[in-house]
């Protein structure tokens, strides 16, 4: 904001005052959700081109369906991607933390490449157009429902827990029917956590605005999205895919 004053302040009623204030808000909010959704939109877009790109080179079918370490450093490097990014972002400066979050996005289409060597393509765009429909729909609830759904965080994130713990299970036990329950319960958890995450993200904004963190809360929110859309997508890819 600027620093000067302006004659016509001092002479405008508390009210109105008050009004301007709450329409620079509105607008400093508007700014900070659109440069999430940007980042969280350019994420997506990036691990869609990288993933298409190296299962097109072959490379994807050569290492991720063969034998060897590389494999499990390319599957679990996102993981290490995000809980660098979530354990110490307090520490890191803004730069650093959009580096981390495109170098997360490229790892994430490098593991994600693989679904282009089990499902048709066409099958792969109607998913995620249909998953992009849902994210939409549900994140506009999120931003502008008036009912607190951090009741729900806590639910939400309990669900995420025991849904990787029956994956694990899942793994060993290589139930087809567990597989789809899994899946099933999956987008439910992750369609809830797309509102609620659109509406702690807008809840953070008014707790960082005007402090040097709030660009890396922009890149945390677009962390926090993008994950519930991939999420979303991969689950859903589950019923909507057809396999090559």
């Amino acid at each position: 904001m600027a620093n000067w004053s302006d004659p016509r302040i001092g002479s405008a009623s508390p009210a109105t005052t008050a009004g301007r204030a709450e329409v620079a808000f509105d607008a400093g909010l508007r700014a900070h959700m659109l440069s999430v959704y940007n980042y969280m939109a350019s994420g997506v877009l990036w691990t869609g081109i990288v993933a298409l790109l190296f299962a097109s080179s072959g490379m994807a079918a050569q290492i991720l369906m063969g034998p060897g370490l590389l494999k499990y450093i390319i599957m679990f490097s996102p993981l290490a991607f995000v809980m660098a990014l979530s354990f110490g972002v307090h520490r890191m400066s803004t730069g650093t933390t959009q580096l981390l979050y495109w170098l997360f996005a490229t790892v994430m289409g490098l593991s994600l490449s693989s679904i282009f060597l089990v499902f048709t393509g066409a099958s792969i765009a109607q998913t995620f157009f249909a998953t992009a429909v849902a994210f939409l729909g549900l994140s506009l609830y999120g931003y502008t429902t008036k009912r607190d759904l951090s009741a729900f965080g806590t639910f939400l994130i309990m669900g995420v827990i025991g849904l990787l713990v029956a994956m694990v299970i899942n793994l060993f036990l290589q139930s087809p029917v567990m597989h789809y329950v899994v899946s099933f319960i999956g987008v439910l958890l992750f369609a809830g956590l797309t509102a609620y995450d659109t509406q702690r993200i807008k809840s953070l904004y008014f707790q960082v605005a005007g402090t040097d963190m709030i660009g890396k809360a922009a890149i945390m929110g677009a962390l926090s999205l993008y994950l519930d859309f991939i999420n979303m997508f991969t689950f859903l890819l589950q019923f909507m895919g057809s396999r090559e």
